[in-house]
């Protein structure tokens, strides 16, 4: 696995699979925002951006740009992963709002509108209305993930936040399963080997 193949979406809430863009899912380090057009494709595929918006600001960056927003985008990454680390297993509580002064800072950057578009339902084409932004710059392409690390601390309780329970597995998941029992970031990959480890040792002392 590398890069260019499809990003791993297992968090259960944005704002993790944000945080497993980076990952160790077989043995090696993948980091799927290692440069600009990682991060381009990485949005892509977290539907945080359209592709035409995505073309524009790919078209209008200047040389480097875009590998200068991945590095804050892997800064803004990494900050967050020490804050869900250090407070997931519990409910976040309002004293933790000083350590998100980071995260404000990025959303005051902000351009939002709204504006009335159509939508196809069932029913036929009714009118709704959607928020929009100006993508002004390529920094820009930081607010829809700082607006996703806020929906998260906001919502989201903490005490449900886990680290998968893989040996060298570095990906984090939210758990809303009932009884509140997932250990791992995904049956398929960290339980199934945990399955035949287990298998293994089984055997070994039969």
């Amino acid at each position: 696995m590398d890069n260019r193949s499809p990003a791993l979406f297992l968090g259960d809430a944005m704002a993790l699979d944000f945080l497993n863009s980076v990952a160790t899912p077989v043995d090696v380090p993948v980091d799927w925002i290692e440069d600009g057009e990682g991060l381009l494709r990485w949005l892509k595929q977290a539907g945080l951006v359209s592709p035409e918006a995505l073309e524009a600001i790919r078209v209008q960056a200047l040389p480097g740009e875009l590998d200068k927003v991945a590095d804050q985008a892997r800064n803004l990454r990494e900050w967050f992963r020490i804050f869900v680390r250090e407070h997931k297993g519990r409910p976040l509580t309002p004293e933790a709002l000083a350590e998100l002064e980071p995260l404000n800072h990025l959303l005051e950057r902000d351009e939002g509108y709204s504006r009335v578009v159509t939508r196809q339902t069932e029913d036929g084409e009714q009118l709704e209305l959607r928020p929009m932004r100006k993508w002004r710059s390529p920094e820009a392409l930081l607010l829809p993930v700082g607006e996703a690390l806020g929906r998260f601390v906001c919502t989201e309780d903490f005490s449900n936040v886990k680290a998968c329970e893989g040996p060298s597995c570095t990906l984090l998941f939210a758990d809303h399963t009932r009884g509140h029992r997932r250990r791992w970031c995904s049956m398929a990959l960290c339980g199934n080997r945990a399955k035949q480890a287990a298998h293994r040792h089984r055997r070994k002392l039969a």
